[in-house]
């Protein structure tokens, strides 16, 4: 019997590559790959050169994989974020901090890439605990 459950949604993009949307270890927590601004259904690039919207997406996708694991924001533990270009930290901040209570925020990384996958301008990852 594995100790880990594939965790799999259409309600955000498939994998790129060979790698799983989550993957929940122990029965709780719940590793989620990094999410970057591609449409659920399309597959396609959203907000083309636009952090806002490129942000706004990975949320969503993030969002579709914590409830397909039965998991929500307030479950989320620790976040990282690549940025192809910091000038573009506080727009980003401006939609992940919609997500989140200045309070209970989860831990969070940023930092800058020197290129993310399909030359996205953001991509965010995080660690949940499933309730």
């Amino acid at each position: 019997m594995s100790n880990f459950q594939i965790i799999r949604t259409n309600n955000a993009p498939s994998p790129v590559g060979p790698y799983n949307q989550a993957i929940a270890a122990q029965g709780r927590l719940l590793f989620l790959a990094g999410q970057i601004p591609l449409h659920p259904e399309t597959g396609e690039l959203v907000g083309e050169n636009d952090i806002t919207e490129q942000t706004q997406q990975v949320m969503k996708n993030i969002a579709a994989i914590l409830a397909a694991a039965g998991a929500n924001w307030q479950n989320v533990v620790k976040t990282t974020v690549f940025l192809s270009n910091l000038t573009n930290f506080t727009p980003m901040n401006q939609v992940y901090g919609q997500y989140f209570n200045e309070e209970t925020a989860p831990a969070r990384a940023c930092v800058e890439v020197s290129r993310l996958p399909k030359d996205v301008l953001v991509e965010i990852e995080c660690i949940a605990i499933i309730p």
